[in-house]
């Protein structure tokens, strides 16, 4: 009875271990995804201020510049 006693505490142990494994996996993946949607916005806006730079460069001067 002892060997199945003992069987079972190494399962509990090894249940346990994978579950904090688990957590922290999770937490992981969480904190990835929160920094992954942060970036996102980040990206979001300087495209849209790149845009706003873009439309605001004065248009290509049909001559070329006195110095050339």
């Amino acid at each position: 009875m002892s060997h199945d006693a003992d069987r079972i505490d190494r399962l509990e142990m090894r249940v346990a271990e994978q579950e904090r494994v688990i957590e922290d996996l999770d937490a992981t993946v969480t904190a990835q995804w929160t920094a992954i949607d942060q970036l996102r916005r980040q990206l979001g806006q300087f495209v849209d201020r790149l845009a706003d730079a873009e439309r605001r460069l004065p248009a290509e001067p049909d001559a070329p510049p006195p110095h050339y």
